[in-house]
């Protein structure tokens, strides 16, 4: 089977080429429409066909998945309608994922994966902070020295701040006031949960890019239900360290007859809310060449006028659900949003997206040349899974059969950054704090010149004991090729 079903008429079915998976996608539309139905058939059909998947769950609702579904009147009906009579019921080979590790096993970045181009926007730093960061980062990664969690980031910090002085010809002004103030935005993190999310193990994207026994592609569901009241910009921030991630480490392999990996991501517009242009550009050429490496990108918003134009134009599959036209405003954006479809002459688009039914969609997809296909109304297909959340006691039985229960379920603290930095400081420090109090020039140069002397010790310590200097790729995580 070279397509998947998303739904259909009594007429035909709307179906996607597993072929144009690659060219990304896009479900839309009001609260309550039925957008996480269609993510979850979505899901299913991808990993039915061999395709991992990873999706983002903001309710829990998508643990159903882990379940299977049940026979219903209305199911029966939606089945009737369409004409699948090959549908059965089932539960797909999912692994839960939860920052906290409590509604599923942990999953972790180090402060080096992530970079200083992701962090100063978690962060909502200003220019000079930015600058302050990328040259921490810098130092770091010239001497290739791994920072791993808040303590690194932080002794890194404070490290180069004392080293003001000597680092100023070579990376600029480093004011303590800078640093101060990316200390206070730490602190507020800290209380948000960054904590729990950075540190080792760190995620190993082979564990997510797998498949069971039986050939079907691994459903990864990230819960986000605490994560994303608690810190959107952190939610959105791990988002776009595994965009960046699985950008990296995949090869490029050109069109294939199906997607290596499919992402899901829910709440898209949280992803460029407040980002600078340069995040928001670099984010639009990740999703135009990760198809060249066989990868399909699904954006889930309220309104499609949520992801930037750029990035929108990129998307060949549209799953378009009601929205509602209660004021001029909604009335324009439901005529903005009908216009990007192919215009289909049985129908008006902007008229039937406001009259649309739960579980209904106007679909558009590519054509085997990869041309946008007329937009059609469409039934969505019945899930083979559950409906509904997974109970407390099935998401549990699912977590103790996780594969990789063992290998994420204890944090790790190895020598990196906040170690190496205080051992080098304390066997470097005493030998050259003689002061022969001589005058006022001479001290000034001799303050001068322990520093100095100070910072490259604990850089070549550092560099002797790590290895070479570290890439970073597009979003600023480190290049592992």
């Amino acid at each position: 089977m070279d397509s998947i079903i998303l739904g259909g008429t009594a007429q035909q079915y709307a179906t996607l080429d597993l072929k144009m998976a690659n060219r990304h996608g896009l479900i839309a539309g009001a609260t309550g429409t039925g957008k996480t139905v269609t993510l979850q058939v979505l899901t299913e059909q991808f990993s039915a066909q061999g395709v991992p998947v990873f999706l983002v769950d903001v309710k829990g609702d998508l643990s159903g998945l882990a379940c299977a579904g049940s026979a219903h009147p209305k199911i029966t009906e939606r089945l009737n309608t369409i004409g699948l009579s090959h549908h059965h019921f089932a539960a797909a080979p999912v692994v839960f994922w939860d920052v906290f590790g409590k509604l599923g096993q942990p999953i972790r970045a180090t402060v080096s994966d992530i970079g200083p181009l992701l962090l100063a926007n978690l962060l909502e730093l200003n220019d000079t902070q930015t600058g302050v960061l990328y040259a921490c980062f810098k130092v770091a990664d010239e001497n290739g020295l791994l920072m791993l969690d808040l303590d690194d980031l932080k002794a890194m910090l404070k490290f180069v701040s004392e080293q003001a002085g000597s680092l100023q010809g070579q990376y600029g002004n480093i004011s303590s006031a800078s640093v101060g103030a990316i200390m206070r935005r730490l602190l507020i993190l800290e209380e948000q949960g960054i904590a729990a999310f950075l540190g080792e193990p760190a995620l190993d994207l082979n564990d997510m890019l797998s498949c069971d026994l039986s050939g079907r592609g691994l459903v990864n569901i990230f819960n986000v239900s605490q994560l994303i009241h608690r810190s959107p910009k952190l939610y959105a921030t791990i988002l776009l360290w595994l965009l960046s991630e699985v950008f990296e480490a995949l090869p490029e392999v050109g069109d294939l007859a199906k997607p290596k990996f499919a992402l899901f991501f829910d709440e898209a517009h949280l992803l460029f809310a407040g980002a600078p242009k340069a995040l928001v550009e670099k984010i639009e050429q990740i999703v135009r060449l990760i198809r060249s490496k066989a990868v399909g990108v699904f954006f889930i918003t309220q309104s499609p006028l949520d992801i930037p134009s750029n990035i929108a134009g990129q998307l060949g599959l549209k799953i378009q659900h009601a929205l509602r036209g209660f004021s001029a405003k909604d009335r324009k954006t439901i005529t903005a949003v009908a216009d990007n479809f192919r215009a289909n002459p049985a129908f008006d688009s902007a008229s039937v997206i406001a009259e649309l039914g739960m579980g209904e969609a106007l679909i558009s997809t590519l054509d085997a040349q990869g041309r946008p296909t007329q937009v059609a109304r469409c039934l969505i297909a019945p899930p083979m899974s559950r409906i509904g959340p997974a109970s407390d006691e099935e998401r549990e039985e699912q977590m103790c059969r996780s594969p990789h229960r063992q290998k994420y379920s204890q944090s790790i603290n190895r020598e990196s950054a906040y170690e190496l930095l205080a051992k080098t400081a304390a066997t470097t420090m005493p030998e050259n704090q003689q002061d022969t109090t001589p005058a006022h020039s001479s001290r000034t140069r001799q303050r001068q010149g322990i520093a100095e002397s100070f910072f490259k010790s604990v850089t070549r310590a550092i560099g002797s004991q790590i290895g070479r200097q570290l890439v970073r790729g597009v979003l600023g995580s480190l290049f592992k090729k």
